[in-house]
């Protein structure tokens, strides 16, 4: 398991507060022992913040940072950090394959007793101090707030000399609600990188076509290409796009910074072809008021997710149960792929891991596509279920249809991806607005939550002019900084690549998404296996989207369906040479 679940969600202070409280005892510690001659550094005090802040920003910690974090002599910290290894408070996790580097990570029970630690410190806090200020008329205090306002990621900054790029920086996108935000801010953007921004955008399709024929093109049209996390594979194979070792220092991304499944979904042969810009997982969103109104919790598995969407089905008051991909091709195609891990099984046979599936070996060997099986025969089934609680032009619904008849009033459920949510966050006359809840996929039997991580890369043509690459690195990192990604959140954008943004007290504020979106990740909710990134991917997705229409259309049996679908992909896959 990649990241630590201490308790759950409803036990746990928010991440936020318990950011907030780590500032305060910190710098109370700080103050206490600039003040007192004879008060000595806390080294397992301090030490215990530094695990916990790194874990609670996804930051990789050394042992040698744990030491330094101490301010205690080296000899002293080591003894220190020894005994809270024994203690079961730290623990340690190899970095490479010999095992001779290792970072350090707060065990359960450190973050367990963390918790515990946080709420006593607010309880205290509210119960001391905020009687007190509120009497001298701070009725907005907050025990944290000055410290709250100390995390906040501060705003993009101008570089000292211009980008030498002639004619600007080049920009393929995709024409979606994040990439017009950023073309929004080009003028701001602009102004930081000191040179001109020309951004082109284009339907999903066509974008990955346009990218394909910038490919076969001596030099490249762009300096830099927005790319959907699936083609990794494809367009790493076919020379697309350059391995970004080959053109800067990793290091300079803060790699620890994004996502694990955002930063893990652009590597193909273990080199990173592109820099997570938006990462957005699918979730459920439903209606709080609706279910509330209902008597039924929140759907947590596919049968709840079925009895709610029969109950909340109501054609004749124009109100429809459940809204989804369900448009011919890669529409549909990628709600089948997603129902399929909903049901426990990747489109590939990909190696069991612990937490998920293995997606590192992509590159290496030959796999194949697993859809004619039980798992297929039950997502074909509960698609078919599905069909039955949704609107009338389910069949022609696709990505931004099912969020605008949510949006509208008209659905009770849909599934959606984040970077879709404004449609109803930022409409004020929106029955969803305010009442939307978030929540990963409903599982089937004997499956586990997850939320499908999709989202956009920002890679390097592979044919860009070499005397261009070193101004394509500066606006890459730029364009997709920690400051630049909160900057579209507060422009309108509900996606997030970075840890850090989610964590910054201004970004929460904004939307609940974000929160829950942390929340999933700490649960190693958020994972890309269910798109694995594989060069036939798409046309997997387009093979899935045409047979279950017809399915669905009533055209062929789930069976039939099935059976065709796996014939096509496996003479898609098919090694070379094969009878």
């Amino acid at each position: 398991m990649s990241r630590h679940t201490p308790g759950t969600p409803a036990a746990r202070p928010a991440l936020t507060e318990m950011l907030d409280i780590l500032s305060f005892v910190e710098e109370l510690s700080d103050e206490l022992e600039s003040i007192l001659d004879v008060m000595a550094p806390n080294p397992h005090l301090r030490m215990a913040i530094h695990l916990i802040r790194g874990h609670l920003e996804g930051k990789a910690i050394t042992p040698t940072s744990l030491i330094n974090s101490s301010d205690v002599p080296y000899a002293t910290a080591t003894r220190r950090m020894k005994e809270m290894q024994e203690a079961g408070l730290i623990e340690q996790r190899a970095r490479t394959k010999t095992g001779k580097s290792f970072s350090v990570h707060p065990s359960e029970k450190l973050l367990g007793q963390w918790k515990l630690i946080s709420g006593r410190v607010g309880r205290l806090a509210e119960s001391r101090f905020g009687s007190v200020n509120r009497s001298r008329g701070a009725e907005d205090y907050y025990y944290g707030g000055s410290y709250k306002a100390a995390q906040s990621i501060p705003p993009l900054r101008a570089r000292a000399a211009p980008l030498k790029a002639p004619g600007g920086i080049r920009v393929l996108v995709h024409a979606d609600p994040t990439f017009m935000v950023m073309d929004n801010l080009k003028r701001q953007f602009e102004l930081v990188i000191g040179t001109k921004i020309t951004q082109r955008a284009f339907s999903i399709d066509r974008l990955r076509a346009e990218a394909l024929r910038n490919a076969s093109r001596e030099t490249s049209l762009y300096d830099i290409l927005a790319v959907d996390l699936p083609w990794i594979g494809e367009f790493a194979s076919k020379g697309v796009l350059m391995p970004l070792d080959q053109a800067m220092d990793l290091d300079q991304l803060d790699p620890a910074d994004f996502h694990t499944s955002g930063w893990k979904a652009v590597h193909w042969g273990g080199r990173a072809y592109g820099v997570p810009a938006q990462t957005t997982p699918e979730m459920l969103f439903y209606r709080r008021d609706l279910l509330d109104e209902a008597g039924l919790e929140p759907p947590k598995t596919t049968d709840q997710l079925l009895d709610a969407a029969k109950v909340l089905h109501n054609p004749a008051r124009g109100r429809y149960g459940f809204a989804w991909n369900a448009a011919r091709g890669t529409a549909l195609g990628h709600t089948v792929l997603m129902a399929l891990a909903d049901f426990g099984q990747p489109v590939l046979d990909l190696p069991v891991i612990a937490g998920g599936f293995d997606t590192a070996t992509l590159a290496n060997r030959n796999f194949r596509p697993v859809i004619d099986t039980d798992a297929g025969l039950r997502v074909a089934e509960f698609l078919l279920e599905l069909l039955r609680y949704s609107p009338p032009n389910i069949l022609s619904m696709s990505w931004y249809e099912r969020v605008r008849a949510y949006a509208a009033g008209n659905i009770a459920m849909a599934y959606g991806y984040t970077l879709l949510a404004p449609y109803f966050e930022q409409d004020d006359t929106s029955p969803a607005n305010g009442q939307t809840g978030y929540l990963p996929h409903p599982a089937g039997p004997n499956a586990r939550n997850i939320a499908p991580v999709g989202g956009f890369v920002l890679g390097i043509p592979a044919n860009l002019a070499p005397d261009r690459i070193p101004a394509a690195v500066e606006a890459l990192t730029t364009f997709t900084s920690p400051a630049a990604q909160k900057l579209y959140v507060q422009n309108g954008s509900r996606t997030n690549a970075r840890y850090s943004v989610c964590a910054d007290p201004e970004v929460r504020s904004i939307s609940t998404i974000f929160e829950a979106m942390d929340e999933m990740s700490w649960r190693d909710e958020l994972q890309f296996w269910p798109r694995p990134p594989v060069p036939e991917i798409s046309d997997i997705t387009q093979i899935l989207g045409e047979e279950f229409h017809d399915m669905l259309r009533g055209i062929t049996t789930p069976r039939e369906a099935l059976r065709a679908a796996q014939a096509r992909a496996d003479a898609l896959m098919m090694p070379p040479n094969t009878p």
